[in-house]
This record gives structure tokens, sequence and C-alpha cells, in this order.
């Protein structure tokens, strides 16, 4: 399993690299200290679980998950403790509180392998299946279908469908998984968007695509996954 570790503090990640060379089944392929370079190693290596500092100068913890366009495994490693109860939202497999012991993250390493993968725990949808939402005090039942576009928002999307929209607590990256990829696209790292919905297709200055859906929104496709979208509705 490959493992990257992401610490601001060099002590504290020194630390923690060198208790997990005790753990022969963890492939230790980088470390980082801040967000936007842990960005680059996750785009290069792609590891199944992060250990993941949350308090970090610029940007925290919280910010890189959301930048990510699939779903790792996440060990909190922290000095806080009032950041536990929101990393439930990411479906955390540990939170460590600083100084992290030895044995305490031999009680981590232990859950990471009893824990399935995410995307085992619940089944894929299809197009033609139904969500429940419950939206504050309103309950919805969703056809997949009528979903025009999902939105990011932190830790948790805003869904369109017809003439409404509803707020799920789950990350952007949580949802996407369960999506039927024949029919919804992840355009940019805010937007997942329904291909059914899209009446026209642009060039954008950027290299990438101008989407406009069938509500009159419009959204722009990232150079990155342009070519994924041409590829996709191409013959």
């Amino acid at each position: 399993m490959k493992a990257i570790v992401v610490e601001d503090s060099r002590v504290a990640r020194e630390g923690l690299v060198r208790m997990l060379h005790q753990f022969p089944e963890l492939a230790l392929v980088g470390e980082a200290d801040h967000p936007q370079s842990a960005l680059q190693l996750i785009n290069e290596h792609h590891p199944d679980v992060i250990f993941l500092d949350i308090h970090m100068p610029g940007e925290s913890g919280f910010d890189l998950l959301e930048k990510l366009d699939y779903t790792p495994r996440i060990i909190f490693t922290t000095a806080y403790s009032e950041y536990a109860i929101r990393s439930f939202d990411y479906h955390a497999v540990d939170y460590l509180l600083k100084p992290i012991s030895q044995q305490r993250l031999a009680v981590a390493i232990e859950k990471l392998f009893a824990q399935p993968a995410t995307s085992a725990l619940q089944p894929s949808l299809d197009i033609n299946s139904q969500i429940f939402v419950k939206d504050d005090d309103h309950c919805h039942l969703v056809p997949l279908a009528s979903i025009r576009y999902i939105e990011s928002c932190k830790n948790y999307v805003r869904i369109y469908f017809k003439d409404q929209k509803a707020f799920i607590k789950k990350p952007l990256n949580q949802v996407e998984e369960r999506l039927p990829t024949r029919h919804f696209f992840r355009a940019n790292r805010q937007f997942v968007v329904n291909l059914q919905a899209i009446v026209a297709i642009e060039e954008a200055i950027s290299d990438g695509f101008v989407l406009t859906m069938d509500d009159g929104k419009q959204i722009e496709v990232s150079r990155r996954n342009a070519l994924s979208l041409k590829n996709l509705l191409s013959l």
C-alpha cells in the first residue's frame, strides 16, 4: 500500500517517517511540508493512504483534500483535538494526536488494513437510481438522471436538480466515486456535470472547454480534463 506524509514541521515529519519504516506493508513514496507540494506528489504517485497534518501555514489538510480527484484513505496527524468531528466528513481511518507514539501508530495501521476501501463500502449507482437527500428539514428523493451538476462546497456538495438544489454533507470526491462514469464527468475541481444536461461546448482561452448546461449555467472544463472529455464524447 503506497503512502505519503504531509507535515509542515520537519521534526514531526522526520519522526513519523522513521516510525512508518517499521511497517513493511506500507511503501512510503514521498513526503511534503505543504499542501501545494503534497498535491504534486499525490498527482504523481496516487497514494493509497495519506498521513495528513491539518493545521499548516496558508492551507489546511482539509483544503488539500478538496483538490484531489479521487478519495485516498486518510490518517490525520495533528496537535489539535478540535478538528476531530470535522475529520469524520472525510471518513478518516484514524485521528492521531501529537506527539504520536509507536504504539498508537500501530493501532492506526491495523485499522487501515482492516478497513475496506471506500468504494467497497457502498455500491456504485446507475443512471436509473434514486438518491435520498435530507437537507435541513427538507427530504428529497432525487432521480440521478435529474441532477444537472454537483458543486463542491468545502466538506459538502450542493446538487442541482430540476428547479431545486440541496446540500449533501459529503466531499465531492466521495460523491463522485458512486456516480456512473458514462453519465457524469469531473469538469474541474469544483464541478461534476451530467453529460446529458450539456447543451453546448465551446473552446476556452485556457485550452479547455466551456460547457453550457441546460439551465444556462456555464462551467469550465480544466485543461487537464479537456482531453478526457473530448475522448469520452467522440466517436
